[in-house]
């Protein structure tokens, strides 16, 4: 192993040890997340969406900081504890080559420079180790700075020699079966929200709406999507116009009866935990995702929300 890895953090020699350790352990579960996986995907199964995280930024009971993990290669968003949720569920981190950004909240940011000391250090000698950016404009320089000040000296020559840095408005994604179509939605306005319609080669339609409350360009692109992923972010205590409550999810269903209806960004407490805010009670077509919850998507176009 090359010594420039210990700027990392610090520069102890004694510390080499540990990094070299660290290094042939991620060697290792190379092999283990591949075989081991409790993600094994069904006989027959186009694509699947895991949901290694559901809750909204406040982390209720038992839910960690939403998180979409498509065919083990694609992750909406980077929350703080991207690399532990990934490692959690199996996925090997190396996997992950297209990350796309929502907003610039921090829980959907702050999980970035970590993957990226991750693929620098640890993952270096992987053969395809370049990862692909797709975000607005503008937003470069907000990653490249979350970087500088997490882990000053450390991550800037991957900035461009690492990053494929794409700000397209519509673009397939790379290696995939997916492209997508990125629309505005109704957030903080200072986090330049949006949302992602995802289209698989074989028509199936996935409408990723990031954080945002009831607004006419999700409603549009709703009518044709097989499978919607809203946010609910608030309970119904007030007036939350930057995001979904259940009043808000109830009505939205209510326009689009024949659609499956995902709730992620949950404000309430797992339903395998005590809190102060319990799982609203919704109508059934309606599923509240817990983390853990993946949807497979399979070959004749048919689909199924599935618990570990």
């Amino acid at each position: 192993m090359s010594d420039n890895i210990l700027p990392l953090i610090c520069n102890p020699p004694e510390l080499k040890p540990l990094y070299q350790w660290m290094q042939e352990k991620i060697r290792h579960n190379a092999t283990f997340y591949a075989i081991k996986s409790s993600h094994t995907p069904i006989s027959g199964t186009m694509a699947r969406i895991d949901f290694l995280g559901t809750g909204n930024a406040f982390s209720p009971k038992g839910r960690f900081h939403a998180l979409a993990i498509i065919d083990k290669c694609i992750s909406i968003d980077a929350p703080p504890t991207l690399i532990y949720q990934l490692r959690n569920a199996s996925i090997n981190p190396g996997s992950i080559n297209n990350i796309l950004f929502t907003h610039w909240h921090a829980d959907h940011t702050f999980g970035f420079p970590f993957i990226l000391l991750e693929r620098k250090y640890l993952l270096r000698n992987e053969k395809n180790n370049n990862l692909n950016i797709y975000l607005r404009p503008n937003g470069k320089n907000f990653l490249t700075n979350l970087c500088k000040i997490g882990f000053p000296g450390s991550l800037e020559d991957s900035f461009d020699k690492s990053i494929n840095w794409n700000e397209s408005e519509n673009s397939q994604i790379m290696d995939t079966d997916w492209k997508f179509n990125r629309f505005p939605v109704c957030h903080t306005p200072e986090t330049d929200p949006h949302g992602y319609e995802l289209i698989h080669k074989n028509g199936f339609v996935l409408l990723h709406c990031g954080d945002s409350g009831p607004c006419e360009e999700i409603d549009i692109r709703s009518k044709n999507a097989d499978v919607i992923i809203l946010e609910m972010g608030m309970p119904d205590i007030g007036n939350f116009p930057y995001h979904h409550t259940p009043a808000d999810i109830i009505s939205f269903t209510q326009k689009f009866p024949d659609k499956l209806v995902l709730v992620t960004h949950n404000y309430a407490t797992s339903k395998s935990k005590e809190g102060e805010f319990g799982i609203p009670k919704l109508p059934k077509t309606i599923h509240q995702l817990e983390d853990g919850d993946f949807l497979d998507i399979f070959d004749d176009g048919t689909f199924k929300i599935c618990s570990i």
